[in-house]
């Protein structure tokens, strides 16, 4: 029982939690969508080559609250892919990432900034 009840304590407060690390949005995030992510280094020099043209620069996607940070995360993967496909692309690179606080009780909501590409 005790352990029962460590385990939900646990579960609480990472639930709770209001972000995420960049080296976890950096690996998460391009798991959870279906568009290819480029690095910023990789969007560049993809770009210089001629094999990608972006085609949106500096959208900012506000996701749906999800229950915990991943939860937002999942959200915000599918808003990127919902975004990339309307704007004609099948790619993208992250410019920026932050949780919002939105009201008095300290809700946080995932603003992500992102440049939709179309590569070859």
């Amino acid at each position: 029982m005790k352990n029962l009840l460590v385990m939900g304590i646990i579960i609480l407060i990472t639930s709770c939690a209001t972000s995420m690390s960049p080296s976890k949005i950096s690996s998460a995030l391009p798991a959870l969508r279906k568009a290819k992510f480029y690095s910023s280094v990789q969007a560049s020099e993809a770009i210089k080559s001629s094999k990608c043209k972006v085609l949106v620069h500096d959208r900012k996607y506000l996701a749906p609250i999800g229950l915990t940070t991943r939860g937002d995360l999942k959200n915000g993967a599918k808003g990127i892919d919902e975004w990339v496909s309307i704007d004609g692309g099948n790619a993208y690179t992250l410019k920026n990432y932050q949780w919002l606080t939105v009201d008095e009780k300290g809700s946080t909501q995932l603003q992500i900034e992102f440049n939709t590409m179309t590569c070859d």
